[in-house]
């Protein structure tokens, strides 16, 4: 096992069977080599900066940027990693660039911390995360969409505390969820504009001494909308940047969970109301007859996993004094793994929902003519009763004769409510979002 590059005495080189180098690396290096390309973007930027002050000569930036173009191919490649023996991808960096670039290489590090390397690179990575997970949320909501369009005028019970309560409409229900996910961006979009600040310059959480970093003109190099001004901040907002990215997706998690709850139960042999795409449900290991909805379950499930890597994220950084703390190394699997877990539900739950089509003759036959007692009371409201005398009324008669969809329709007249969908209204509100959001690169064909 190689020297770490931080250890001040060569002699101190872990050893193979070195249980603390385990117990401190950890997992964390599998997270890193997702970070390793964004860590090389962050490094050519800083390295830039240096440039910029003359810690770095003309040739010098050029061998740099040939060692991390280098490096940034062979990753490409499946060529280079990052290991535990390199516990991070700092390390990776600062090894390849030395090996490749001499005394260049050797003067990358200057005027930085892994603290401050780290959240660059991470920061860059959820930047790119959010927008592509913002994109995965449209698209289900999208598909919402077209579900609505597929099944136009189509009854279907509304519920409350699993009693059928009142007329709905399979478009009334999809849109429901397709607008909840369309102002779950909103809180997307606030999260992404929040890590989107530069840490570097901070180095290890009290600036840096002597040189004059041109942190402004790299963040703009880079993207960030604005460099975090005091260095003491940076640390600070380790852990709460990542609670508000882990927040916006279990947001998200939890209009999917409602969404494959609804969908499992109307799959069910006692609703009968949906069939859902082969692909999406296996057979049973015993029980010949059976197609169980485990895409959807396991959507419903995931938004548990989601609110516990949430709980981490904020009780993990909780009665930490000020500064660095190795701690706070763990909240970087948990933002991680928040957004790879979202970003799969949706995709998941996508697939689920092109593919699901309403029987017309079942959920219309579930529509029993109790669900019009509220319309009931409400007609004898309009011919001048009191709503408490006519509650009254509607519950003490004979249930109505169940109308025709169309009748049905007709009792209502604003947006929103059964027979009067608007699913322009939707698709307007995720157009408002296109300029942050990730291109949609596998969106299905036009109709």
């Amino acid at each position: 096992m190689s020297t770490p590059l931080w250890h001040t005495n060569s002699s101190s080189a872990p050893a193979p069977d070195d249980w603390a180098h385990r117990f401190t690396v950890g997992d964390d290096y599998k997270w890193d080599r997702q970070l390793l390309p964004y860590d090389i973007r962050a490094s050519r930027a800083h390295a830039w900066g240096l440039r910029q002050i003359d810690v770095l000569s003309k040739d010098e930036w050029d061998d740099l940027q040939d060692a991390l173009d280098a490096l940034l191919a062979a990753y490409e490649a499946g060529e280079r990693t990052v290991t535990p023996d390199d516990e991070d991808s700092h390390t990776v960096i600062e090894r390849f660039v030395t090996a490749e670039a001499g005394a260049a290489g050797r003067k990358l590090h200057t005027g930085r911390s892994r603290n401050d390397q780290v959240l660059a690179a991470l920061r860059l990575y959820l930047r790119d995360a959010l927008a592509t997970l913002g994109r995965r949320t449209a698209r289900l909501a999208e598909a919402l969409c077209a579900l609505a369009d597929r099944h136009p005028r189509r009854p279907l019970p509304g519920y409350t505390h699993l009693q059928r309560a009142m007329p709905s409409t399979v478009a009334l229900w999809a849109l429901g969820y397709a607008e909840t996910l369309a102002d779950d961006l909103a809180t997307l979009r606030h999260a992404r504009r929040r890590i989107n600040v530069s840490p570097l310059g901070s180095a290890a959480g009290y600036g840096v001494p002597v040189l004059d970093l041109p942190r402004a003109a790299v963040a703009d190099r880079l993207g960030f909308r604005t460099a975090q001004t005091h260095a003491t901040a940076v640390q600070l907002s380790r852990g709460k940047h990542e609670l508000a990215v882990a927040h916006a997706c279990t947001q998200v998690g939890a209009a999917c969970n409602r969404l494959a709850s609804d969908l499992v139960l109307f799959a069910s042999a006692e609703f009968n109301f949906v069939t859902l795409p082969d692909e999406s449900c296996t057979g049973s290991s015993i029980m010949p007859q059976k197609r169980n909805p485990d895409v959807l379950e396991l959507a419903r499930a995931y938004h548990h996993r989601l609110a516990a890597e949430m709980q981490h994220l904020t009780t993990g950084p909780a009665n930490l004094p000020g500064g660095y703390h190795r701690d706070l190394q763990l909240t970087k699997g948990a933002v991680m793994r928040s957004v790879q877990i979202a970003e799969d539900v949706l995709t998941a739950l996508t697939k689920v929902v092109r593919g699901t089509e309403f029987s017309p003759d079942a959920t219309w036959r579930a529509c029993s003519p109790a669900l019009l007692a509220t319309q009931q009371a409400l007609t004898h409201v309009a011919d001048g009763v009191p709503f408490r005398t006519a509650y009254q009324q509607a519950a003490s008669s004979p249930s109505p004769a169940s109308p025709s969809p169309d009748v049905l329709f007709d009792a209502y007249a604003t947006d929103g409510t059964p027979g009067h969908e608007r699913p322009d209204l939707i698709r307007a509100q995720l157009r408002t979002h296109r300029d942050w959001m990730a291109p949609d690169t596998d969106a299905p064909p036009p109709a």
